[in-house]
């Protein structure tokens, strides 16, 4: 079997080696999420992935934070909505990459993360 070609093919998220997800597979995910009380959250990213330019220190990487776009959805029980407002930003920001976090408010951590579009 083939492993990963990492030329030219920079890897994202944990099911970013699969084909991209249709509108059902993220709700699916999306509901999961809710499911385990988790706020969604969407975020976007001209680059999508870490690189260092401004600063050659140990633990310095720029593109680890993404701009968020609008607020995490608190208190969000319908996937239909999540997936309406990633149709939104993918309007608004066709050449950037957009993910889906969950947040876990108790344990005050993220728990989940997956890419919805790749430019």
């Amino acid at each position: 079997m083939k492993v990963w070609n990492p030329i030219g093919n920079p890897k994202f998220e944990t099911l970013s080696y699969l084909p991209p997800l249709t509108d059902d597979h993220i709700i699916k995910e999306i509901r999961y999420m809710l499911q385990n009380g988790w706020i969604p959250a969407i975020e976007f990213d001209p680059s999508g992935v870490v690189y260092r330019e401004n600063n050659s220190g140990p633990g310095y990487y720029d593109g680890r934070y993404w701009t968020m776009w609008k607020l995490p959805l608190f208190g969000c029980t319908d996937a239909s909505q999540v997936l309406r407002e990633i149709n939104e930003c993918k309007a608004s920001y066709p050449g950037c990459f957009i993910r889906v976090l969950g947040f876990d408010n108790v344990k005050q951590v993220q728990c989940m993360s997956f890419i919805v579009h790749k430019p």
